[in-house]
C-alpha cells in the first residue's frame, strides 16, 4: 500500500484544517516539505487514512479531536524539548 500523508494547520483557535493530503509521490512531497520547514512528522497510518477522507480546507471533525490533539501535544512537546536543548 502506498504511503499516505496528511498535513494540518492549527492557528490556536477552532479546529485544525486539512491543508494537504495525498498518497505515493504526493505523500513523499508533503513529507519533504514538512522536513524542509522543520515540521515534526509522526507516522500514524490509521489517523492519516481517516484525515485523508476530508477535503482540503475542511476542519477536523469533533470525532477526531482527541487523536489530533494527541499528535499536536506530541509535536509541541518535541518542539519544546528541541528548543530547551539548544
Amino acid at each position: 500500500m502506498p504511503k499516505r500523508a496528511t498535513a494540518l494547520r492549527w492557528t490556536g483557535t477552532g479546529a485544525p484544517q486539512v491543508v494537504a493530503a495525498g498518497r505515493g509521490a504526493v505523500a513523499e512531497r508533503i513529507l519533504e516539505q514538512a522536513q524542509a520547514a522543520g515540521v515534526p512528522v509522526r507516522e500514524d497510518p490509521a489517523l492519516a487514512d481517516a484525515l485523508a477522507q476530508l477535503a482540503l480546507g475542511d476542519e477536523v471533525p469533533e470525532a477526531m479531536w482527541t487523536a489530533v490533539a494527541e499528535v499536536l501535544a506530541w509535536a509541541y512537546g518535541l518542539d519544546r524539548a528541541i528548543t530547551t536543548n539548544r
